[in-house]
This record gives C-alpha cells, sequence and structure tokens, in this order.
C-alpha cells in the first residue's frame, strides 16, 4: 500500500491570468515545465558553476538527524566550503544538505543570471533562497513558518517531492508547537501499521527536474528527496489569506518563541511530550 497521492498538474508555460485563476485563486499546485528556458540560469546554473562561483564560502549544512533541545531553531549541525561540499555531492550520497541559503547575498553575480517572473503577486526581492542536496538526501515533512506562496525552481538532476494541504493535518502526525511532522516517519515508503491515518491523507506527487518550477501555495506541507545530486532556488511571497497570514505572525511571534523556551526549561523532555503528542491527537480519529 502506498499514500494516496494524485500527480501534480503539469503544464509547458502559463500566463500570468491563467495562473491566478487555475492554481492562485484556488490554491492548488503545479508544475511549469517551460518557463526558464530564456534565463542564464537555465543554460548555466549546475554544481560546476555554482563550486566555480562560490567555492570559497563556508556554507551551513543539515541532516536528518531528529530534533534536538540542543538545537536552535534553524540551527545547522555542520559547516564546510561550499567547492568541498560540491565534491563530495559527486563522490558518494551523504545526507547533509544546505537549506534556507541567501546565496544570492553572498555571490551577488548570480543575480544577473535569472529575474523575479510576474505571477502577479509580489515577490520578496531580497529572499532567494538555495537548497542542495546529495541523492537519497531528504527534508523532513514540514511547512514554511510564514505559509508563504512558493515557486520552487531545480536545476541539475531530479527531486521527489511530495505535498499535502492544510487540511490534512489531523492524518499527518502534526508535532504541536512545530512546523513538522514526526520525524520516524518514511513519506516515501510510509509503515501504515505503525502510522495508520496516514491512509487517510490525500496529498500530491511529482518529480521535478531542471530546469522546471513547482509552485507551492500557502502553508503546503512538502517532503523533497534528491533522486540525484542537485540544488534548487525558491521564491516567495507572503501569504494572502487573512487566516493563513495571522498564523504566519503568530508562528513568528509565539510559537517560535514559546518553543525555544520550552527547549530551555524542560530540555530533552519537551520534544519527547511534543512526539508524544503527536500520536496521540491524531489517533484520537481513529
Amino acid at each position: 500500500m502506498s499514500l494516496n497521492l494524485l500527480d501534480i498538474p503539469r503544464v509547458k508555460t502559463i500566463t500570468k491570468e491563467d495562473f491566478l485563476k487555475h492554481y492562485f485563486k484556488p490554491q492548488k499546485p503545479v508544475v511549469i515545465e517551460r518557463f526558464i528556458e530564456n534565463w542564464p540560469a537555465y543554460h548555466k546554473w549546475s554544481l560546476d558553476y555554482m563550486k566555480s562561483v562560490g567555492g570559497d564560502i563556508t556554507i551551513p549544512l543539515y541532516d536528518d538527524r531528529p530534533v534536538d533541545y540542543k538545537d536552535g531553531f534553524n540551527q545547522p549541525h555542520a559547516k564546510m566550503k561550499l567547492a568541498d561540499y560540491i565534491d563530495l555531492l559527486k563522490r558518494k550520497p551523504t545526507k547533509y544538505r544546505i537549506f534556507l541559503w541567501n546565496a544570492i547575498k553572498e555571490i551577488p553575480q548570480l543575480q544577473k543570471d535569472f529575474s523575479f517572473p510576474d505571477f502577479g503577486l509580489r515577490l520578496l526581492k531580497g529572499l532567494p533562497m538555495l537548497f542542495f542536496g546529495g541523492c537519497d538526501s531528504y527534508t523532513f515533512m514540514h511547512y514554511d513558518i510564514d505559509l508563504a506562496n512558493i515557486f520552487h525552481f531545480h536545476f541539475e538532476g531530479q527531486k521527489q517531492i511530495i505535498l499535502f494541504d492544510q487540511k490534512q493535518n489531523k492524518y499527518l502526525y502534526k508535532v504541536p508547537h512545530a512546523l513538522i511532522t514526526r520525524e520516524d516517519i518514511d513519506f516515501a515508503n510510509p509503515d501504515f501499521e505503525k502510522w495508520p491515518m496516514l491512509k487517510n491523507a490525500q496529498g500530491y506527487q511529482t518529480t521535478l527536474n531542471h530546469g522546471e518550477v513547482l509552485y507551492m501555495p500557502e502553508g503546503y506541507w512538502h517532503y523533497m528527496r534528491y533522486i540525484t545530486p542537485g540544488f534548487s532556488m525558491s521564491l516567495r511571497a507572503i501569504a494572502r489569506n487573512p487566516k493563513n497570514f495571522s498564523k504566519a505572525i503568530y508562528n513568528i511571534v509565539v510559537m517560535r518563541n514559546f518553543d525555544n523556551a520550552m527547549r530551555r526549561i524542560q530540555g530533552q523532555k519537551w520534544i519527547d511530550w511534543k512526539n508524544q503528542q503527536a500520536i496521540i491527537k491524531t489517533h484520537k480519529n481513529l
């Protein structure tokens, strides 16, 4: 048995009007296959190119270890020169990923390689973020703290994507006071005996290839696994739905600070309690 996933719709290219009507307003995901073929990045951006323009920069790395109470919010697990990291990616599978890296700030010449597309949403110009990963590395199922509209552009190789909307929360073993599901769920091959409520979750899936862009609507849960070494860039626009916007403010101002305070006060007991609550709350609906 596998997860109940529909294929994300695909279009070759799209107008602003069609995007707003068919995907943004109904808050549905879409993959646009040939939208950036006129960007210099489409032809230039590869792991080798990134190594040539930013190889000396020290970058933060993350892996798939469970959350530890000593870790701060989004605190990296290791650091490495970008050149050494890209060599590692090409040499062998590694769990180390670059996550939420503002490379455009550190390598200004990258700004010449892409433009901010007009999808009818105001994209945040200061926040193009890059993500890198090696074969079989993955991000835990999570949603973004600001519940933004996200445009995810993929470069080099292939990436598996699984998405759920916020209506699926009751089936996903969501950890309270957090943006993640239980970290011991393997969304690529879930154990339905251990996590029976996942059978009821309805989501989406796709495989992203070089040059394709995925639109993820506001607050969508996402799990991403690198089939081959590669990297992606995300552009974002703030949540337009008032409920999502207010939830984003709450997450940033209240939830994150409360969670950090409880980690300091209770330590690992707080993390263990949250993980236990994820099961108790989800199984209430069994």
